[in-house]
């Protein structure tokens, strides 16, 4: 919150997916195997291309001059690691200057094919709802993730921090693909249009070939949101124990962590989970009568010559 009461609301969200069918991590398997039979490719592919991305958006300002930045690294239930990213610039990205670095759309097969494949292969979300009901996204009938998204012609301020970008209709020169989808056991053909396309920076697609969810932060309102997910802490699981005695609710029930193979290859490499720039160091401040120090006759000279460091100075 210190980078929020000095530069204000940050400009831009931006969740980077691991891909783990990057050329980068295939071509190290064996025959046989697949990413989720090598987490170390997984996670050192993944820390290169979090550090390029990286300096990508930071030394070479693709968005403008950064005047600070944070992110955080997750894990799926499935391994796949991601990072919740959030930026500040120094010129403040305008509404008017969404449509040119955000998308909601499905871009033109002939005009741009490779983006056309990117966004059509890892920027769709679903189909879910009345076109598959048992969708991991769905409760109590409806999508967590507010899809499909209303149709609109031109992109406009939301209620929720987030605006309404821009998903034109097919009879406004919208596009729409074919997807298959599976209900019920068997694969249904349905028609994807610009209602089911996750935002996404086209030239960060196309830089980096994976789902890459870019979001524009136009309000305060968003900020508990982006915040949630960049310190929410690490997955829990919870898990009944069998025992005679059924009425033993201490034993019952025990509280552990989920820790997939890639965050564990991911810890023993020591790969930062946290970046963020410039650094917030937390002071520790003593307050009066409340630091008890005790000396006895064989270390008071020693503590007087060599005093424990504080992050507070002498002078202040």
């Amino acid at each position: 919150m210190t980078y929020v009461r000095n530069y204000g609301r940050p400009d831009l969200f931006i969740t980077f997916t691991c891909n783990p069918k990057w050329p980068e991590i295939t071509n190290l398997l064996l025959s046989g195997q697949t990413s989720s039979d090598r987490p170390d490719i997984t996670a050192r592919v993944f820390k290169q291309k979090i550090t390029v991305l990286m300096d990508y958006i930071v030394k070479e300002k693709v968005f403008g001059a950064v005047r600070c930045w944070m992110y955080s690294v997750e894990w799926q239930k499935r391994g796949l690691p991601h990072a919740h990213i959030l930026l500040w610039m120094f010129d403040k990205i305008r509404p008017d200057h969404i449509d040119s670095i955000i998308s909601a759309e499905i871009p033109h097969k002939q005009t741009d094919p490779e983006l056309h494949s990117i966004v059509t292969t890892s920027m769709i979300h679903g189909p879910c709802g009345v076109h598959n009901p048992g969708s991991v996204c769905m409760k109590n009938g409806n999508c967590t993730k507010r899809f499909p998204r209303p149709l609109t012609a031109e992109t406009i301020s939301g209620n929720d921090g987030y605006p309404l970008y821009r998903r034109r209709s097919p009879d406004d020169n919208g596009k729409w693909i074919e997807l298959m989808v599976k209900r019920n056991e068997t694969n249904v053909t349905v028609i994807v249009d610009n209602r089911w396309i996750v935002p996404y920076c086209p030239l960060l697609s196309k830089t980096f070939s994976t789902h890459c969810n870019v979001e524009y932060c136009n309000s305060i309102k968003s900020i508990k949101y982006v915040w949630k997910y960049g310190n929410k802490g690490n997955d829990m699981a919870v898990f009944g124990i069998a025992d005679p005695n059924a009425n033993d609710e201490v034993t019952k029930f025990q509280l552990g962590r989920y820790v997939s193979c890639n965050e564990a290859i991911w810890r023993l490499f020591s790969f930062p989970i946290h970046e963020r720039y410039p650094t917030v160091v937390h002071l520790s401040v003593h307050l009066e009568n409340g630091q008890r120090v005790y000396f006895t006759d064989t270390n008071a000279a020693q503590r007087a010559e060599r005093p424990p460091a504080t992050t507070i100075d002498d002078s202040t």
